[in-house]
Order: structure tokens, then sequence, then C-alpha cells
């Protein structure tokens, strides 16, 4: 499959799920806006991969990242481009775009065992509610294996202006 085979619509997505959760795969999910894709990113996919079976990543949309940011100029990559970088990497098994400022619209429906994000975001994260609800389990990637951020991407190229 090449990557942007690996690019679905939600309702795709809940297809394959449901499916693998009767293959009795194990399913992790994760997100976020994936701007500026850097080494960190690529880590916190390997970490979040070796928790299940079958990885999908949601993505979120230029209108969710505008909305949630709340910087000018972001996203700086448009979202298509952001989900064929995010496909790309071998531990992902498939990629969707999301509008929502937050993954729990989509987690209540997809529902998967495990649901991966940085430790940066803690144990009472935005996610942590949706999941308890239905016994999904978060992990918390810690930051030391993931050391740079967009945000220390930016403040570099800003402090060598």
């Amino acid at each position: 499959m090449s990557h942007k085979e690996k690019i679905k619509s939600l309702a795709e997505i809940l297809k394959i799920a449901e499916k693998a959760k009767k293959e009795g795969k194990k399913i992790v999910t994760t997100n976020g806006s994936f701007d500026l894709f850097h080494a960190g990113h690529v880590e916190l996919l390997k970490k979040a991969k070796s928790k299940g079976d079958i990885l999908i990543v949601g993505v979120n949309s230029d209108k969710s990242v505008r909305e949630y940011k709340k910087k000018p100029g972001r996203p700086i990559i448009p979202e298509q481009f952001r989900a064929e970088a995010v496909a790309a990497i071998m531990y992902v098994d498939y990629v969707f775009l999301f509008d929502d400022l937050i993954p729990n619209p989509w987690l209540e429906k997809i529902r998967p065992d495990v649901h991966a994000n940085s430790a940066e975001y803690g144990a009472e994260c935005v996610e942590t509610e949706v999941l308890k609800k239905y016994g999904g389990e978060l992990y918390l990637v810690p930051k030391e294996d993931t050391p740079i951020s967009t945000t220390q991407i930016e403040s570099k190229i800003k402090s060598e202006k």
C-alpha cells in the first residue's frame, strides 16, 4: 500500500477498526497537527505503534490547527501534505484528517485499545475522560523520547533572524 492509500476518511477508519477488533487486533491511536514534521514526531509514532497491531493517526485539519494554535501563519504545511508525511512513516497504518479541536469525538467512535500522547500533556489530558468511559488505555510517551518540538524549531528560526 502506498503512503497515499493509507489516508482514509473517518468513515473508512471506523470500518477498518471494527474489522480489526473482530480479528482480535489491538488498535492504537494518536493525533496531532504534525506541522513541521520532525524526528520527535517519528519517535512518538514508533513508540505508539509498539503498543499494538494497528496505528491510526488523526491529523488536525487546517481549520482545526488555526482554531487551536491561534498563531498567525499556522499551519505552515497544508493538511494534505501533513497527512502524507505522517502516512509515509513505516510505523503508521492509517491516517485521517479531523476538524475537531480535541480528538474526543472520534475517540468515542473508534474506541482504540490504547491512545498515545506525549507525556507533556500529562495523565489528565483531554482524552482521559473518554478513554476512562470505555476502558481504553492512555500511553504517555516520555518527553525525553521526543526531544524536539515544532515550538522549539520556530523559536530557533526566530532567534536567527
